[in-house]
């Protein structure tokens, strides 16, 4: 399979003089972390790394979105590659194409429910903007056309009243991004039970290693993202503060503001409970021997880090969501899991831990009887941005009671029908 790999890119300015090339450092500056594409058999692919490092050169693009467009194109290349395709082939029989036959791929996958829908519209449109660039610097010449474009006009009235119109370019390629039907939470997961998260916990600490046990655990109970998690330091732990208006209860700061920082989506700064537990069990491992041979392979900015990989390296890039670590360790959790017939097991996510948390915070706040000061709890207690995601749990909270008693209700009917028919 083709990998992404990240390197550190220094600028320079190519001359030639004398018969020789001469290459000097360019007052331009230095990229960390800059993604590259390399193909199973270890070449570069040398087209997709040169966008990307166009790229990052600019201004207008920042490297964060650099990131998601090489993530996307490192789908395509896997698929390429599994199909034994060739990226710049173009057939005449347009069923042949690579962009078609990977387009129909997508399709496939979204409706088997293995890709969500925004998730395969957004492979579809990086691969596009990526072709697009590839004609526009000369770098692809084909006979037959990539696709036939189709241009939509919206029109609009602007605040004052005024009716403008925006055009907007796609292809006939573009996949439209159709939601599934019924109801989903972030990132378009759903909560699991209680009982199923503890099964999943126990399975998880007997069958994976300790980190990622302890960071499923940290998901559930505290409901902070896999970037939060994989940032937490030693000193965020050492630092909690008891709650004085719940017992068992501690308070960790979290974001770019705490100190130390820790890392949080759209950098909001706030502080998360703890189960008191929980934060003796965490503190006891980051003085384990285990932990402290990660911490003496670990770079000095990183050693205070609570979870360390095995070469002591962050398990996710710094100001970042993404862990390739722990999609590795979650997929042979996923699988040790099918095998022992852990049914909860077989399409988990690890968001769903913030799923499930955040639901069962909903729950007890609409005890309360006040959906407003519910609301405001739950935005607190997981740092949402804005109270529309924090509301979509309280109605999924409110619902339950009534799916729940339709369920019985069903069962109960469909019990005497069965009954009558024996």
């Amino acid at each position: 399979m083709a990998t992404l790999e990240r390197i550190t890119y220094t600028p320079h300015v190519v001359s030639a003089s004398d018969g020789t090339i001469r290459y000097e450092p360019s007052s331009r500056k230095v990229i960390e972390n800059l993604p590259q594409i390399f193909w199973s058999d270890s070449l570069p692919w040398r087209e997709a790394n040169l966008w990307a490092v166009e790229r990052a050169s600019s201004r207008d693009t920042s490297l964060r979105t650099v990131n998601s467009n090489l993530s996307n194109l490192l789908n395509y290349a896997n698929f390429l590659e599994t199909h034994d395709l060739l990226w710049f082939v173009f057939p005449v029989r347009k069923a042949d194409r690579c962009l078609v036959r990977y387009r129909g791929w997508l399709i496939d996958e979204r409706n088997a429910g293995r890709l969500s829908p925004s998730t395969a519209s957004e492979f579809m449109r990086n691969v596009v903007l990526f072709y697009r660039w590839l004609v526009s610097r000369g770098l692809l010449v084909t006979h037959a056309p990539l696709w036939r474009d189709q241009v939509a006009y919206l029109r609009f009235f602007d605040s004052v009243g005024f009716e403008r119109t925006v055009v907007r370019v796609s292809t006939d390629l573009a996949i439209p991004n159709r939601k599934s039907p019924g109801e989903r939470l972030e990132d378009g997961l759903l909560p699991v039970s209680a009982n199923d998260r503890d099964v999943l916990l126990s399975f998880a600490k007997a069958n994976t290693t300790p980190e990622l046990y302890r960071m499923l655990a940290v998901g559930f109970f505290t409901g902070m993202r896999i970037g939060s998690i994989s940032d937490l330091k030693i000193r965020t732990l050492q630092n909690a503060v008891r709650d004085p208006s719940a017992s068992g209860l501690y308070r960790i700061s979290i974001g770019p503001g705490a100190s130390p920082p820790v890392h949080t989506k759209f950098g909001v700064t706030g502080q998360v409970w703890i189960p008191e537990a929980l934060l003796e069990d965490l503190l006891d491992y980051a003085t384990s021997v285990r932990r402290s041979k990660r911490q003496a392979a670990a770079r000095r900015e990183d050693k205070d880090l609570l979870f360390l990989t095995r070469q002591g390296n962050p398990y996710c890039r710094r100001d970042s969501e993404q862990s390739t670590a722990i999609n590795t360790e979650m997929a042979s959790l996923r699988q040790a899991g099918a095998a022992a017939g852990v049914h909860v097991l077989t399409a988990f996510h690890f968001h769903q831990s913030r799923c499930t948390f955040a639901t069962e915070i909903a729950t007890i706040a609409l005890r309360s009887g006040d959906p407003l000061n519910a609301i405001a709890l739950v935005k607190n207690a997981l740092l949402h941005r804005d109270e529309a995601t924090s509301f979509r749990y309280i109605k999924f909270a409110s619902t339950a009671p009534a799916k729940q008693a339709a369920s019985n209700e069903f069962m109960r009917v469909f019990s005497g029908l069965s009954h009558e028919h024996r």
